[in-house]
């Protein structure tokens, strides 16, 4: 007894000296998820934790950039549906608004707009505690203003970030380019890029990636720009082209698209080029759906789009092409691309695409399963400071397993 007594008291001790890192990996060690669940529930009634342990942890996505260039029209128009007309009765935002994009989609995340007059280096603003938890970093310049300015605050908050979080995918968008004729879009984008850039190398940080693009509310540019951003914040991006080129490449598909039903952001796609056209004609088939599902289609009770797993449609377009829409999930479709005569193969694809789904599934299942292991193993933390706070507890160890 005295052995295990002093056997415990050095666990204890290795236990509350480990590091953040160390002591995920020793949770991990001993996970038994059967015994954990039941555990943690009954930990939660006695305990109480906090909805910060209950709730999932999102990337967060920041919205930034002068005054007037458009960021809230873009927030507008991609996940409420706002009509881009309906946008330019939108009033200056005068505080920062946080939205939680997830209630409705398969897309998970925090979008947090910035007005362009306040200056969030101010003394009364903790931007390391902005900074830390984001993923992405939206910078909006209006193309059709004088973006001197844009382009210096740009620097100040891309150097500063930076330093805060080395690892935030910063995204610059080229905004209302809708009024611009192509060449001046070129020559606007290339203009842009390179004073960026040398703003950065001048500073010594060319280590820096800026990511560019040109967009408007006012066509599909601003979908497709949004998509690649989210992509980045999507770790099983490269499971998913995986998926897609196995299952076009068996099915005679020429190109295939999984989109996320509500906002229109496609998630992944096959490893062939996107084509604008392309990407267009897949959002218009969506809204074709979403609108004749509306109509016609049974509404639940809970308000939710008329769209579940027997959702799907077929378009033959006059050039002997067809596009071919299935539900994947309650919050993903999957639009594929492909000519008349592999079409006449239906059973093949069907056959195909329920194996694709079957992997989807499992792709998303290993994701609900980490989400929960981290909030028990953040449950865990918690326990262990209360238990554990300064001076270790002889046995405690022995308790939690």
């Amino acid at each position: 007894a005295s052995n295990q007594k002093q056997s415990d008291k050095m666990t204890s001790d290795r236990v509350c000296a480990l590091s953040a890192e160390e002591e995920e990996h020793a949770a991990l060690d001993y996970y038994d998820e059967d015994d954990d669940l039941e555990a943690f529930s009954n930990a939660e009634l006695v305990l109480g934790f906090s909805d910060s342990l209950n709730t999932e942890i999102k990337p967060r996505i920041l919205l930034m950039g002068l005054r007037r260039s458009g960021k809230s029209s873009i927030q507008k128009v991609v996940f409420h549906k706002m009509s881009p007309n309906e946008t330019l009765f939108l009033e200056s935002t005068n505080m920062i608004c946080r939205e939680d994009v997830s209630s409705s989609s398969f897309v998970s995340f925090q979008i947090w707009d910035f007005p362009g007059q306040i200056d969030f280096f101010d003394p009364t603003f903790d931007y390391e505690m902005i900074f830390r938890g984001t993923g992405a970093l939206i910078f909006v310049i209006d193309s059709q203003d004088d973006y001197v300015e844009a382009l210096r605050r740009l620097h100040l908050t891309v150097t500063r970030a930076y330093k805060v979080n080395p690892d935030i995918n910063f995204e610059v968008f080229i905004h209302k380019v809708d009024g611009l004729s192509d060449d001046h879009k070129t020559e606007k984008q290339t203009d842009i890029h390179k004073r960026a850039n040398d703003d950065l190398a001048d500073a010594g940080l060319e280590q820096i990636h800026l990511s560019f693009y040109l967009t408007s509310i006012y066509d599909h540019s601003i979908f497709e720009a949004f998509s690649k951003v989210v992509q980045k914040l999507i770790p099983q991006l490269p499971t998913l082209k995986n998926l897609l080129n196995i299952f076009i490449s068996n099915s005679g598909i020429e190109k295939a698209f999984l989109f996320d039903v509500v906002s229109k952001i496609y998630i992944a796609t096959d490893s062939s080029p996107v084509d604008m056209q392309t990407y267009k004609l897949c959002c218009d088939m969506i809204d074709v759906v979403i609108d004749i599902s509306c109509i016609y289609g049974l509404m639940d009770s809970q308000g939710r789009l008329p769209y579940d797993q027997e959702s799907m449609a077929i378009i033959h377009l006059n050039n002997t092409t067809v596009m071919y829409l299935k539900e994947v999930t309650k919050f993903l479709a999957i639009v594929c691309f492909l000519r008349k005569e592999s079409f006449e193969r239906k059973g093949l694809i069907d056959y195909n695409f329920h194996c694709f789904k079957n992997a989807i599934q499992e792709v998303f299942d290993v994701r609900i399963k980490v989400q929960q292991n981290r909030k028990l193993l953040t449950q865990r933390r918690f326990l262990l400071s209360c238990l554990c706070p300064r001076t270790p507890r002889k046995g405690f160890m022995l308790d939690m397993r």
